[in-house]
Parts: structure tokens; C-alpha cells; sequence
């Protein structure tokens, strides 16, 4: 069984060659069909940038060298489609969601929301999330215009909303100067403004459906390893749970498969 499944997460995961994905189009039909994805292979979680088998811009380099050589822009290019959101709930990392997954996530970075517009989060995050409620989608510089906050208070309350599922970052160009140019930035908008639609379910409830989502996506995977996933904990309490509710199986010691 195990075995079967391991051959089964190589083609649902892209994991060869002959998988490769193809242009743009088939890198939003793979994040369809898995749910979600994770940018770079950092996980038994399939991967956006693994799933192309294209050479590293860099070979031997960490970091952005090791991003495909010419296919790197389809992260942000993915992140920009429609029903496509890109929370930082992967530990602090970026993870694609379908719109079935960001429904999943939902009623948890609405709880992280609460939590940071109550001050739990820090003053600095509450004051974020209180501008954004008024003004709408900000980019950071004008955050750090209208809240007066430095660079270094600024990037400690977004790691802690982004990481939390509060906030959602997208790319944006700001322009630079008189001549055509632009620089890199983010738009920073709260969760309930890039996914209106709320999902009556508690945030446990919810956190057990994203862990059977990601075991899902993965078709396959060590226990152990699923703690790594999110940025809410997950125990072995809660996944021996739900093994014996038969919402998860176990096809060998230690591994963990999604209910067939």
C-alpha cells in the first residue's frame, strides 16, 4: 500500500521529468488539483517551482539562484490570477491556495485578524490592521507615511501578521523617479478583504480540515513532518484523532495518507 502510494504522489506531485509543467496555464490547473502549493520544495507538500524540472538560475546557489532559470517570474505571475491566494501561513513562507483551500483557511485568519485588531499581535500590528480596515489595500510605503513607522517596526508587524494569515502580501511596482522605471513592493491588504466570504466553522475545525487538505496534496507523508506545514500547531494528538475517525490512514508505521 505504501508503496502504491508513493508512486501515486510522483505523478499527482509532478515529481519527474516527463511531468513537467508546461506553461502557466497548467501551473494553475496543478494548483486545482492539488489545492495548494508551496513556491520551492521545502516539504513533501507538492511545489510550484519543482513541478517545472527547469535548471536553477544559479546552479550551486542558495536562495534566488536556486529558483528555475527562466520560469522564476511564474510565482508572481501565478499569485496574480484570479481565485488564486497567496497567504504566508507555510511557517512565515508562501503558499498558493485555491479558492476550495481558502475557504478551508478561512475561519483561522479570521481569528488571527481578531486577534491582532485586539492588540495581541502587538500595537504596532493592531494599528496595521485598523488602517487597512479604512483605507483599504495600502502599499507599505504609504503605511509607513500614515502610521510613522520605521522600516525595521514595520517588517516585525507584517512577519507577524503575514506568518499569521492576517495580512496578504501582493507584488507591486511603485515608479521611480521622472524617467519610466519602477522598484519592487508589496500591497498589503487584511485576510477578509481578499477573501469576503466567510466560513461559518470553528478554527479547530478548520485546522483539522487544512491538515487533511495538506495530506491530500501530498498524497503521502510522515507524520512528523506535518507539524512543519502551518503556522498554527498541529499535534500527534490531534492527527491520531484523526486517523481513528478514519479521516486519515496510516499505510505504515510513522507515514500518514489522506482516506481513500
Amino acid at each position: 500500500m505504501l508503496a502504491g502510494l508513493r508512486a501515486e504522489r510522483i505523478r499527482l506531485c509532478r515529481l519527474t521529468a516527463d511531468r513537467a509543467l508546461v506553461d502557466l496555464d497548467d501551473a494553475e490547473a496543478f494548483l486545482r488539483d492539488r489545492r495548494l502549493l508551496t513556491l520551492v520544495s521545502d516539504a513533501s507538500l507538492p511545489s510550484l517551482f519543482a513541478a517545472t524540472h527547469e535548471q536553477p538560475y544559479a546552479p550551486g546557489k542558495a536562495g534566488f539562484g536556486s529558483w528555475p532559470k527562466t520560469k522564476w517570474k511564474w510565482g508572481g505571475e501565478l499569485a496574480a490570477r484570479q481565485g488564486v491566494i497567496t497567504p504566508k501561513i507555510h511557517k512565515g513562507k508562501l503558499l498558493f491556495l485555491s479558492r476550495e483551500a481558502a475557504a478551508i483557511v478561512d475561519p483561522l485568519c479570521r481569528e488571527s485578524l481578531e486577534l491582532a485588531a485586539d492588540g495581541q499581535m502587538g500595537p504596532d500590528a493592531a494599528a496595521i490592521v485598523r488602517h487597512l480596515a479604512a483605507a483599504g489595500p495600502t502599499t507599505v510605503d504609504d503605511l509607513k507615511g500614515e502610521l510613522g513607522l520605521q522600516p525595521k517596526t514595520l517588517r516585525s508587524a507584517r512577519e507577524k501578521l503575514e506568518s499569521s494569515g492576517a495580512v496578504v502580501a501582493k507584488e507591486a511596482l511603485v515608479p521611480v523617479g521622472i524617467e519610466p522605471g519602477h522598484r519592487h513592493s508589496s500591497t498589503l491588504a487584511r485576510w477578509d478583504q481578499v477573501w469576503t466570504q466567510r466560513r461559518k466553522a470553528s478554527p479547530s475545525v478548520a485546522l483539522d480540515e487544512l491538515v487533511i487538505l495538506g495530506v491530500r496534496a501530498a498524497v503521502v507523508t510522515h507524520q512528523e513532518e506535518i507539524k512543519t506545514w502551518f503556522s498554527w500547531p498541529v499535534t500527534t494528538s490531534s492527527l491520531d484523532r484523526l486517523v481513528h475517525s478514519g479521516r486519515l490512514q496510516r499505510p505504515g508505521p510513522g507515514w500518514v495518507a489522506a482516506a481513500q
